[in-house]
């Protein structure tokens, strides 16, 4: 695992239903012949998940959710279900991450002795940390009872945050901790060295501070309101000093404020707060803008109405009322990030540190997690929102030509982490381009250009080695960490690049990414059948253990995964990679190895190397697209089998029913997407390929008006297979189908059956296809 990947630097539920619906005049329905579907934000909250319950709406700059410790991996949101006491409620959080940040602007609702510090997660009394109990929980709704008989609802707008808070009897306080943040462990930078509050002449509550914790150096700004105002505020500074009384102002590094509400029972305390990534005049314009009120329901059923529009879009019948669950959920987490990093004046923040104006329209946005999201969260959208796509392409078009490391990693609140390997947003500029999503191309391609043939230009980690990759074809294991990974990724990302540039006119350097696109095979060692680390003298590492991490122990070979996962992290090339294992035949036995294989990992293996069958992975991303890949072996019934099966056992509806972390939607958009009945194994192809549809039918609202339905008649859990598909009523002879096609609208019907059909996907000329020429890029 490379020093800058995820885990380095980490040293009873009462749910409310929420319809598959279409929203008409304020008024949601069920769509006709629906069974009504619950998403459960509580789903992904306990195990690896680190999703959180909190309230915020699709695409949300707010996410205003409990934290219930700061300090774990198992917290990076924030949150973990069955934690026994909670810190209160911040702002923003990450959903499904492998590193915690943000939790930014905590407010506590207290009675009682006012007590500055937290206190043990398991002793609560000792600081202001809260028993709770009763959690409840829908998309943009969360209310839980505190163990001082407080109870608090949150709910938000986009850029805003709004809480209720109803006390029991007497007076009460609220705490707003400007120094909470997800911890860090690493020491080598200070976590907050800037902050300041200030109460405005109007009572409104202002604040900023600027955080070095994942995203080194991002600056949060606020704007908070109450209700009614507080008999009395004390502010406190660093080392919880007590400032003057007559005090509106506090500056430092780590500040308070305790709000006292001598009246806190006679009518519950509204607070809402808008955020700002550019300044405090930015949170007091979103705060104006989209919280002018304090009616509490009102903001609860406009987010109530935001989610049934975005759920409605997918529809199912057939299936568990479990598997409905999780379906509902899926295209929940799927709608969470990215999230709006831009203001209701237009302002964001570049990856250049700067604030710039955007156009007419335009949105910017932040959390892009694009080395998990390339795969099935981004051409998930292709399919549902288009319009959003065209909006994330002109977004991360200026955020490529404003980065000083060129196409965007995973950007995070104006700032480039650099975390994972390759540049993933190339493929998804590429995908979006090759479906026809319009969007200026040509402007990000001297900074894809730059990374890529540039080797003087600045690098992360996510980018080193690239000049031994150009010069020898493949990274030397004995040279960089993560060397075998780094060279399959950066093949992909090639091949991605290479499309962008035919496409915008560079003939010669389009020639040269394809051909550095075959660099896989450098690393593929024919005589055993494994993707291998190789040393800078050109021979393999020895010895060679396909289920270890690494050659040697100064570091890993692969980014987390082994030699089994990564020897199929070939997405662009996978007639290539069959003709390496001896011809399709040898490609199914090797796919048939991998999932017979012990699941013995090593004792270094990364938390992220979950959910296995085999060797295969479900619980990390290098293996989502591995089941397909019987397609192009003949053997096409063994993908149905492994997909219905991974559906199967890899999700449940509950709080640790992922396998995996949901990485930003990624881990749901692929049950969206195989529950559907296919899937993109290369995104840039614009194919898709067949798996195994997991409901009897399923009605999908495309982003360009159209819908399509899949229909698998007679569908149960004893009948994965079939042997027919049929598109508008004719058989569809081949085991793929392309986007085009998808957006047209129209009925995917398979006829289902409990036993294999061998013939089907038999001819290689049912196959999907190689590549075809690179499309011509849309304005």
């Amino acid at each position: 695992m490379s020093a800058f990947t995820r885990r380095r630097l980490m040293t009873g539920s009462c749910r409310m239903a929420l319809l598959a619906a279409a929203v008409s005049g304020g008024v949601v329905h069920a769509l006709e012949g629906e069974i009504a579907a619950r998403a459960d934000p509580f789903i992904g909250t306990g195990g690896d998940g680190h999703t959180f319950p909190g309230a915020t709406l699709p695409f949300g700059m707010v996410q205003l959710s409990p934290d219930t410790d700061t300090a774990r991996w198992a917290t990076c949101s924030g949150y973990r279900h069955g934690d026994p006491s909670m810190l209160g409620f911040s702002h923003t959080h990450l959903s499904g991450t492998g590193i915690g940040d943000m939790l930014d602007v905590l407010v506590v609702p207290c009675r009682g002795e006012v007590r500055l510090e937290p206190g043990p997660l398991d002793r609560p009394d000792e600081g202001y940390r809260l028993r709770y109990s009763d959690e409840a929980a829908e998309p943009g709704f969360y209310r839980v009872r505190l163990g001082n008989g407080v109870i608090s609802e949150l709910t938000a707008t986009l850029r805003t945050g709004i809480q209720r808070h109803t006390y029991p009897n007497g007076g009460g306080h609220l705490l707003i901790d400007l120094s909470h943040f997800a911890a860090d462990a690493s020491g080598a930078h200070p976590v907050i060295d800037e902050a300041e509050m200030t109460l405005q002449a109007d009572g409104t509550l202002t604040g900023q501070r600027r955080v070095f914790r994942w995203a080194r150096g991002r600056r949060i700004h606020f704007a908070m309101q109450f209700s009614r105002p507080p008999s009395q505020i004390a502010f406190f500074g660093d080392g919880d000093a007590p400032q003057p009384p007559e005090s509106r102002q506090v500056k430092g590094r780590r500040l308070k404020a305790v709000l006292h509400f001598d009246d806190a029972a006679s009518a519950p305390i509204v607070v809402r707060t808008a955020v700002s990534a550019m300044d405090v005049a930015g949170a007091r314009a979103n705060l104006a803008a989209e919280a002018p009120h304090f009616d509490f329901e009102a903001y609860r059923q406009a987010a109530s109405r935001a989610w049934a529009q975005e759920l409605s879009q997918i529809g199912v019948s057939g299936g568990t009322a479990e598997q409905r669950t999780i379906m509902a959920t899926a295209l929940y987490h799927a709608a969470v990030a990215p999230t709006l990093l831009s203001d209701v004046d237009g302002r964001t923040i570049g990856l250049d540190r700067k604030i710039h104006p955007l156009g007419p329209g335009e949105k910017a946005y932040s959390a892009y997690s694009l080395w998990d999201t390339y795969r099935a969260w981004h051409p998930l959208q292709t399919l549902l929102r288009p319009a959003l796509v065209a909006a994330f392409v002109t977004d991360l078009v200026r955020q490529t030509r404003q980065s000083l490391f060129g196409p965007p990693v995973w950007p995070l609140q104006g700032v480039e982490t650099g975390c994972m390997i390759g540049w993933h947003s190339v493929p998804v500029l590429a995908e979006a381009m090759a479906k026809g999503i319009p969007g200026d191309y040509a402007a990000a391609w001297p900074a894809i250009r730059k990374r890529a043939f540039d080797f003087t230009a600045p690098v992360l980690d996510n980018a080193l080695g690239i000049p031994l990759y150009d010069a020898k074809g493949y990274i030397p294991a004995d040279k960089v960490f993560e060397s075998v990974s780094r060279t399959l990724e950066y093949a992909y990302d090639d091949h991605a690049a290479a499309r962008i540039a035919h496409a915008v006119g560079a003939p010669e350097d389009a020639a040269r990414l394809e051909a550095r696109s075959g660099n896989w095979r450098n690393v593929f060692d024919r005589e055993t059948g494994f993707a291998r680390p190789r040393l800078d003298d050109g021979s393999f590492a020895q010895p060679y253990d396909p289920a270890a991490l690494g050659h040697s122990a100064k570091w890993r070979d692969f980014t987390e995964s082994n030699g089994w996962q990564a020897t199929f992290l070939n997405q662009h090339d996978v007639h290539g990679l069959a003709e390496a294992l001896g011809g399709p035949a040898g490609l199914e036995a090797r796919l048939d190895a991998l999932f017979a294989a012990p699941s013995t990992l090593p004792k270094d293996a990364p938390p992220d190397i979950s959910g296995m069958v085999g060797q295969y992975a479900h619980g990390n991303e290098p293996s989502h697209h591995i089941a397909y890949l019987y397609a192009w072996t003949g053997a096409h019934w063994k993908t149905q089998a492994m997909v219905r099966r991974l559906l199967a056992l890899m999700y449940r509806a509950r709080p640790n029913g992922m396998i995996g972390n949901d990485d930003c939607g990624q881990m749901s958009a692929w049950f969206v997407l195989s529950a559907l009945g296919f899937y993109p194994v290369d995104p840039v192809s614009t194919v898709y390929v067949f798996g195994s549809p997991l409901f009897e039918e399923a009605r999908v609202r495309l982003g360009n008006g159209r819908n399509l339905v899949v229909s698998a008649p007679g569908n149960r859990s004893d009948r994965p297979f079939y042997g027919r598909v049929e598109w508008n009523g004719r058989p569809l002879e081949r085991c793929w189908i392309g986007h085009d096609e998808v957006m047209e609208g129209g009925r995917l019907t398979f006829r289902m059956q409990n036993v294999p059909d061998l013939s089907f996907g038999r001819d290689p000329r049912s196959w999907p296809p190689p590549p075809g020429p690179a499309p011509t890029a849309r304005r």
